[in-house]
This record gives C-alpha cells, structure tokens and sequence, in this order.
C-alpha cells in the first residue's frame, strides 16, 4: 500500500529534504561556485589538457596527430633525461637539508629573542618581497669568478676562488643556497607562527625538570609543532621537485647536464624544440611521481597520528 507523501495545510506538499538543504546552503553554493570554476580552469583543464597532450604530436600550428606512447619513448631515449632526474632528486635532498632546516632553527632563535624581534622578521622576510628572476641575477653576480662577492670573501681569507657555476661539484650546491636564500623568509614566519602557540607552561615545566635548550626543543618543540613541519616538508619535496627558475637563469642545465632539472628539461622539449607532446610525456612522469609520493606520505602520516 502506497504511502502518502507529507503535505502542508492547504494541499501543499512539504519539500524533500534534499531541497530544504538546497536552499538553506544556496548561498553557500554561490561562493563556492567561483573557486570551482577557477579550479577547473586553471588547475583541472591543464593537468587533462597534459594527458591529451602527452599522447599527441603537437606544435599548436599544425592539427595534432595521436602517436600513442612514441614522446614517452623519446623522452626515455634523451641523454639528458636520467642526469634531469638524478639532479632534481639530489637538488630536492640538498633543499631538505638547508630549506627545511635552517628556517625551522632561525624560528627557534627569533622566538626566544625579547629585543628587535619584528626587525629581524622583517630582515628575514625580505628575500620573498623580491621578484625571484632579480635575487636569482643577484646571486648571479654573486658567484662570478672575477668581482663576485663570494670569491672576494674567500680571497680576504687568503683562499682561492671557486668556479661556483661552471664546475660539476659545485653548479648545483650553487642553485640550492640561492634556493634556500629566496624562500627562506616564508618558511620561517610559519614556523614562527606555529612556536608561538605552544604554551609557556611545557617550556617552564621542562626547565623546573633540568631540561637544558636542546632537550626542550627536542621533546617540546618538535612534539608541539610534527602537524606544521609535516606539512612544510610535504611542500618544500613538492616545491623543490619542480625546480625551474635557478637553471634557466643562472647554468642553463649545464656545464655537462650538471644542473639540468626535470621542469628545464620540459621547457627545453616545448619552447626550444617545439615538441609539446614530449614535454607534456616528461610533466605527466612528474606528476606522477609527485601524486605517489604524497598520498603515499599522508598516508604514512594518518597511520603515526592514528
């Protein structure tokens, strides 16, 4: 026997659920309705856009012809595909040890500090204010080998110059300390941020039980702060991975393919050799390994925090 659907006084019948929330959240739906398209513009349509492409002989002049796995085959063939990867995965591990490390340890300092703090928060932030193709030809001048200032500080030592740039044991240590100098200052003010809402009384509890400034850091700090510094550590390996602007400006993938990158390698495929299908194979790699990785990571996150 068929149930009869609630009705209003009058013969009207009630909204369903579904519509009662509908329009309660309307507005709602309105705002979020402008990120979405912005998301399916500029983040969704290109990663599809890359997979099509990735499939496709293509110079956006002539029609596109579909050549199946043939650009994932000539990306595979390059000499300079294994040294691309290898060096990005050493440039992300040098990135680990001074982008990771270093902004954390000048935000434990700036906290303890009681005198000039918004100065040096300042001083610190101020490489990110620059655009990053002007500090990048700032260091540039930095590491010439005639005037630049670091070879004028090693000879006040009464020590030799270095080619910073044209040697294979140092062009890459090179775009990792101009790395780590333009994006230092964002690092450090979230993690000083995320110091000054750990409470006084687990630092003052620490000191009552002995515990000297590395002992409070160890089992204090970094306790109180593992959620940021999962995070920061997620986005600098997915940063750092997608290294682009350093060797375009400063080595130019060289001397001997000793700085050149993944994303260098794609900008060399598509806009030097006009093979947008092969640079769009090499970016679908990428992201790949990316996408892997993190899910792989938060994963391994969720099981510790669970």
């Amino acid at each position: 026997m068929a149930v009869a659907s609630p009705t209003r006084p009058g013969g009207k019948r009630k909204p369903t659920r579904f519509k009662r929330n509908l329009r309660r959240n309307l507005s709602a739906y309105g705002f979020l309705s402008g990120a979405l398209i912005c998301f399916a513009f500029f983040s969704w349509y290109p990663i599809i856009r890359e997979f099509i492409l990735s499939f496709q002989e293509n110079n956006f002049v002539d029609p596109p012809v579909w050549v199946g796995f043939d650009n994932f085959k000539t990306v595979f063939e390059d000499s300079a595909f294994k040294p691309a990867w290898v060096n990005t995965v050493v440039f992300t591990l040098l990135a680990l040890v001074f982008g990771y490390a270093i902004p954390f340890l000048i935000a434990i300092v700036l906290n303890e500090l009681r005198h000039a703090r918004a100065y040096l928060r300042f001083v610190v932030y101020l490489p990110v204010m620059l655009p990053p193709a002007v500090a990048v030809l700032l260091f540039k001048w930095f590491y010439d080998p005639g005037p630049g200032l670091f070879n004028q500080m090693l000879g006040l030592a009464n020590l030799p110059g270095l080619s910073w740039l044209d040697s294979t044991s140092t062009a890459l240590l090179s775009l990792v300390i101009v790395s780590t100098w333009m994006n230092l200052g964002s690092g450090t003010l979230i993690y000083l941020a995320a110091l000054q809402t750990i409470p006084s009384e687990l630092y003052e509890a620490a000191e009552l039980d002995g515990a000297g400034i590395i002992r409070r850091i160890w089992h204090v700090t970094i306790p109180q702060t593992k959620l940021i510094l999962a995070v920061m550590l997620l986005l600098q390996i997915i940063a750092t991975m997608q290294v682009f602007i350093e060797p375009y400006l400063l080595t130019g993938g060289g001397p001997e393919n000793a700085t050149v990158s993944v994303v260098y390698l794609m900008y060399q495929y598509a806009f030097n050799f006009t093979n947008f299908g092969a640079g769009s194979a090499l970016g679908l790699m990428l992201m790949l390994v990316l996408m892997v990785f993190s899910v792989a990571y938060l994963r391994i996150s969720r099981e510790k925090n669970g």
